[in-house]
């Protein structure tokens, strides 16, 4: 399975996929290399998201949670609010002004995660953070 590495205000993360959302992760992918712009959750608590509006990913709900982990990357497909990318930093309840959503676990941030609180501060009283998602080769199995 491809890792993907996430280069977001400086700092490089390297995230895990999650089993669970084969078709949100597939779909995603097709993205890579994939640019574009974090801000700080509105309604969330603690966490950055990349507002994609109308932009449709061609996944439904799978592996869908409301309450992401320290780490964990969520997909929402859409729906009550805009399409979304969460990175969860710390305490997050994910909502929006139209009340709860549930976006897809799809990746879970496993190198880096100790910047993650440094990401959100970042974020939070500077603005807007290119991020950067790209794949890395997996080395090849030992014979």
């Amino acid at each position: 399975m491809t890792r993907i590495r996430i280069t977001a205000a400086g700092l490089v993360f390297t995230a895990e996929p999650v089993a669970e959302a084969p078709a949100t992760l597939a779909a995603f992918r097709q993205l890579l290399p994939y640019r574009q712009k974090l801000i700080h959750v509105r309604w969330s608590g603690e966490a950055v998201w990349v507002p994609l509006g109308d932009f449709q990913l061609g996944v439904g709900f799978e592996n869908h949670t409301s309450h992401p982990s320290v780490g964990d990357v969520l997909f929402y497909p859409g729906g009550y609010s805009e399409t979304e990318l969460l990175i969860a930093y710390g305490g997050c309840s994910f909502a929006s002004k139209m009340g709860p959503l549930a976006g897809n676990h799809f990746l879970r941030i496993t190198e880096g995660r100790a910047q993650l609180p440094q990401l959100g501060r970042l974020v939070l009283w500077h603005g807007a953070q290119d991020v950067l998602f790209e794949a890395i080769d997996d080395p090849a199995p030992t014979p």
